[in-house]
C-alpha cells in the first residue's frame, strides 16, 4: 500500500466510523439488539478479512483471548451505552460525548500505569470538560440532551478502559484476531438478551445493522489496521479525530439536526483536545522519579 491509498484508506475508515451513530438512528431495534447484530456481522467480516489480510503479529494464545474476552465484554458496553445516546439525544451529541475518551485515558493512563501526567495534559481534561458543557445547554436530567449526553460519555469512559486494556492484551498479536475474539464476546454475553430482539427485528433494520457491521466495524477496522503498515500511528490518531465532524455532517443532512453554535463551539474544543492529545502521546513524558521505599 502506498502513502496516498494509506491515507486515503485512513479517511475512508474514520468516514465510516462516523457513520456509525446514523446507522444506530435509522435501525428501530432496541441498543442491545442493534449491538448484537452488529457483533454478528462483525465477525463474519472479520473472518473474511483474516483470511484475505496477512496477519500483522502472532495468533492469541489463551491467556490472551481471556483478556481479549473481557475486552470485549468493555466494547459491548460501549456500543450499548452509545446507541442509547443516539436514541435519546441524537448523533452529533452522541459523538461528542463519545469524543471525550482521551480524557479518560490521560487519567487512567497515571492511575493504572503509574505514568506521570504532565500538566498539559490535565490543561486537555479541562478543555473537554468545557467542551462538553457547551454542547448541552445545561444540567438538567429531564432533558433529553443531558441525559444523552451522560450516556455518550459513559460510552467514552468504557472506550478509554478498553483502550488501555488492549495496550496490556493486545501487544504483538494480530489486529484482526483481536477484533475477532472480542466480537465474540459480545455475540456470547449479548445473545440471551438480544435473541428475542433479533426475531422480532424489521427487515430494514438488517440493512442498517448488516452495514454497522460489515463497513463501520469489520472494513473499519482492516482499513485501519492495514494503513498503520505505512503511517504513522499520530497520523492515523489527527485523521480519526475527525469522526465527530463526520457524524455530525451526516446527522445534519440526514435528520435535520442542526448544531447549535455552543455544540459546534463545544465539538470543536473536544476535537481539538483529542488531536492535541494525540499529538502529546509521541512526545514522552518526563520519567518520574524513583519511589523511595517505606518502612
Amino acid at each position: 500500500m502506498t502513502h496516498r491509498n494509506a491515507l486515503l484508506a485512513i479517511h475512508l475508515g474514520a468516514l465510516m466510523f462516523g457513520l456509525s451513530g446514523v446507522l444506530g438512528k435509522l435501525a428501530e431495534s432496541s441498543p442491545l439488539t442493534i449491538s448484537f447484530g452488529r457483533a454478528l456481522f462483525a465477525v463474519l467480516a472479520l473472518l473474511i478479512a483474516s483470511y484475505l489480510l496477512q496477519p500483522s503479529g502472532a495468533r492469541p494464545n489463551w491467556r490472551s483471548r481471556l483478556g481479549l474476552l473481557m475486552g470485549g465484554l468493555l466494547l459491548g458496553g460501549h456500543w450499548v451505552t452509545f446507541f442509547i445516546a443516539v436514541k435519546v439525544a441524537g448523533v452529533g451529541i452522541a459523538t461528542l460525548g463519545f469524543a471525550s475518551f482521551p480524557a479518560f485515558t490521560v487519567l487512567l493512563e497515571g492511575l493504572l500505569f503509574r505514568e506521570r501526567t504532565r500538566p498539559i495534559e490535565y490543561g486537555l481534561v479541562l478543555l473537554v470538560c468545557i467542551g462538553l458543557g457547551l454542547v448541552t445547554p445545561g444540567f438538567d436530567l429531564a432533558s433529553e440532551a443531558t441525559v444523552g449526553l451522560l450516556w455518550a460519555v459513559l460510552s467514552g469512559f468504557l472506550f478509554a478502559l478498553l483502550a488501555l486494556l488492549n495496550r496490556a492484551v493486545t501487544r504483538g498479536i494480530d489486529a484482526v484476531q483481536a477484533a475477532l475474539w472480542q466480537n465474540l464476546a459480545i455475540l456470547i454475553a449479548l445473545a440471551p438478551f438480544a435473541w428475542v430482539g433479533v426475531a422480532g427485528m424489521p427487515a430494514l433494520d438488517w440493512l442498517w445493522i448488516g452495514m454497522l457491521g460489515v463497513f463501520c466495524t469489520g472494513l473499519a477496522h482492516s482499513l485501519f489496521v492495514a494503513s498503520l503498515r505505512v503511517l504513522k500511528a499520530r497520523t492515523t490518531s489527527v485523521i480519526f479525530a475527525l469522526e465527530p465532524v463526520y457524524g455530525i455532517a451526516f446527522a445534519w443532512l440526514l435528520f435535520a439536526e442542526q448544531p447549535t453554535l455552543r455544540m459546534l463551539a463545544g465539538g470543536t474544543l473536544i476535537i481539538l483536545a483529542t488531536i492535541a492529545s494525540s499529538r502529546l502521546k509521541s512526545t514522552p513524558a518526563p520519567a518520574a522519579e524513583p519511589a523511595r521505599s517505606v518502612s
